[in-house]
C-alpha cells in the first residue's frame, strides 16, 4: 500500500490520526485523482457531521457527484476497495504524514514558481516567489493546540513578570508611552506630512540605538545612502548639518574615532531605488549582513514604508488600499521574522495637511495601515512651535499603552544637528493641560500655510 492510501486509510478509521492531519491536508497534496475525490469527500463528511465516514457512505457520497463517469467512479471503487483498517503506529504515521505534506507543498510550490518566473502568471510576479517558497518550507504540524488558561496558570504569571526585551528611546515621554521601549515583532510608524521631521526622527532614534551599542539598520528608498549619514553624523559628531563640509579632515577622522569608542554597535545604511524593494530584498539583506559581516540588526528603520514595494502584488493591478495594507502587513512580517522592532513612517493625505490637527484618518492611502501597525503617532509642527524649536507628538494608536495617557506632548528638535531632546516641564504643561478644546482653538487659528506637518 502506498503512502497516499495509507494516509486515506487512516483518515477514515482512525480518528485521532484524523483529528491531527486533517487541518494540514491539502487537496493538491494528492497525485491521483481518484485519491483527491476520496479526500475531499472525507473531509466535507468529517467537517459536516464531525464523525469519521464509513467506505459506504464515501461511495454514495461520490456515487452522487454530477463530475465523475462511470468509468471514473468505477476507479473510485477499486481504490475504496484497497482502503483498510491495518493499525500503524501513531508516532510514526504523523511524522510520515508531516514530512510528505512538506515534501509536497515544496514540490508544488517550486512548479508554481517556474510559471511565475516564466510569466504564465498575469496576477503574480517574481517577487512573490520568496514567500512562496518561504510558505512551503514552514509547513509543520502544530503541536501547540492553544493555552490551558488553568493549567498554564505559572507560565502565564511568569510571563507577566518577565522582563521583555526593548529598545529603550533616549526621549523621556517616548519611553513613557511605550512603557520603556518597542518591543521585538512590532511595526511602528510616524504619521507626517513632507519636511518638517519624519527622516530626521528615524535619524535621531537610529543614532541613540547606536549608541546603546546595538546593531542598527537603516533602509533609505528616499534619500541616498550618504545624506542619511550625513544627517546621523551631525547627530552623533554634534556639528550642524551646514558646516560638516568645513570640518578639516583630521578633526572628522578623530570625532568618528571618538563616537568608535563609545559603541560596540554597528550600524549599516542601505539604499534601494524607490518604489523597487519589498520584504523579500530586505530578507536577503539580513541574510547577507550575518554571512558577510556577522552583523544581525537589533532593530530596523524603513524610510519610508508608503515608497517601499509589495511582494505580493504589482503597483498596478491592485488598489493604494490593498497595495500599502499589503506593504505594512509584508514589514510587521518581517518584523515578526527578524525578531526585531521596525520604525517606517506614512504621509498625511491631503485633508492632513489642511487641518489643523492629524488623525487616523489622515492616513495616505491606506486607512487599513493603522490596523496593522503597534504603535503610531504624528508630527505636528506650526510656526509657534518652531519658533520654539519643538514639534508635538500625538497618538493615535499604541498596543503598548493606554493612549489616551499623554496623548499630546512636545519635543524639542534641532534641525542643524539632525536631534530631537526633551523639552522642560513647562512646555508639556502648555500642551497635556489646556485640554483638547483649548488646543483645537489654537491650532485652528493657524492659516493652511501656517502650519507644516512631518
Amino acid at each position: 500500500m502506498n503512502l497516499e492510501l495509507t494516509i486515506l486509510s487512516n483518515l477514515c478509521y482512525h480518528e485521532k490520526y484524523a483529528r491531527k492531519v486533517l487541518p494540514f491536508l491539502m487537496k493538491e497534496y494528492f497525485t491521483v485523482r481518484e485519491h483527491t475525490i476520496i479526500f475531499l469527500e472525507i473531509h466535507e463528511y468529517i467537517s459536516q457531521y464531525d464523525a469519521l465516514p464509513s467506505l459506504n457512505a464515501l461511495s454514495i457520497e461520490c456515487q452522487e457527484r454530477n463530475d465523475l463517469t462511470e468509468d471514473q467512479f468505477k476507479n473510485i471503487k477499486e481504490v475504496l476497495g484497497e482502503l483498510s483498517n491495518e493499525k500503524s503506529d501513531y508516532n510514526w504515521l504523523v511524522d510520515t504524514t508531516e514530512k510528505w505534506c512538506q515534501e509536497r507543498a515544496i514540490y508544488l510550490s517550486l512548479m508554481e514558481s517556474v510559471k511565475i518566473a516564466d510569466g504564465q502568471d498575469s496576477k503574480k510576479d517574481k517577487g512573490a516567489i520568496p514567500e512562496i517558497l518561504s510558505q512551503a518550507l514552514g509547513v509543520s504540524f502544530d503541536q501547540n493546540v492553544g493555552h490551558d488558561y488553568i493549567g498554564n496558570s505559572d507560565e502565564r504569571y511568569d510571563f507577566y513578570h518577565r522582563k521583555e526585551d526593548k529598545i529603550p528611546f533616549d526621549l523621556d515621554f517616548f519611553n513613557k508611552i511605550t512603557k520603556g521601549g518597542l518591543p521585538n515583532k512590532t511595526l511602528n510608524i510616524a504619521l507626517a506630512g513632507t519636511g518638517v521631521g519624519k527622516s530626521l526622527f528615524m535619524c535621531h532614534v537610529a543614532s541613540s540605538v547606536l549608541l546603546q551599542g546595538r546593531n542598527v539598520l537603516y533602509i533609505t528608498l528616499e534619500m541616498a545612502e550618504e545624506k542619511i549619514a550625513e544627517r546621523i553624523d551631525a547627530n552623533l559628531l554634534n556639528i550642524p548639518i551646514q558646516k560638516l563640509a568645513d570640518l578639516p579632515k583630521v578633526m572628522f577622522e578623530s570625532k568618528v574615532k571618538n563616537l568608535a569608542k563609545k559603541t560596540q554597535g554597528k550600524l549599516i545604511i542601505k539604499e534601494y531605488p524607490t518604489a523597487s524593494a519589498h520584504v523579500g530584498h530586505f530578507k536577503s539583506l539580513i541574510s547577507d549582513l550575518a554571512l558577510k559581516k556577522s552583523i544581525k540588526p537589533d532593530i530596523i528603520f524603513i524610510d519610508y514604508l508608503n515608497i517601499c514595494a509589495s511582494q505580493r502584488y504589482k503597483g498596478s493591478i491592485v488598489n493604494s488600499y490593498t497595495y500599502v495594507k499589503a506593504i505594512a502587513e509584508e514589514l510587521r512580517g518581517l518584523a515578526v521574522e527578524a525578531n526585531v522592532p521596525i520604525v517606517s513612517a506614512t504621509q498625511t493625505t491631503r485633508s492632513g495637511y489642511g487641518s489643523s490637527d492629524v488623525d487616523l484618518t489622515d492616513t495616505s492611502e491606506s486607512f487599513g495601515l493603522p490596523a496593522t501597525a503597534d504603535l503610531m503617532f504624528a508630527l505636528i509642527s506650526t510656526e509657534e512651535l518652531e519658533e520654539m524649536n519643538q514639534i508635538m507628538v500625538k497618538q493615535l494608536k499604541n498596543r503598548y499603552n493606554d493612549p489616551t495617557i499623554n496623548k499630546r506632548f512636545a519635543i524639542g528638535i534641532d534641525r542643524a544637528k539632525m536631534r530631537l531632546y526633551d523639552v522642560e516641564d513647562k512646555a508639556q504643561t502648555d500642551i497635556i493641560d489646556k485640554g483638547n478644546e483649548e488646543l483645537s482653538k489654537k491650532f485652528a487659528a493657524k492659516s493652511f500655510n501656517e502650519l507644516k506637518y512631518d
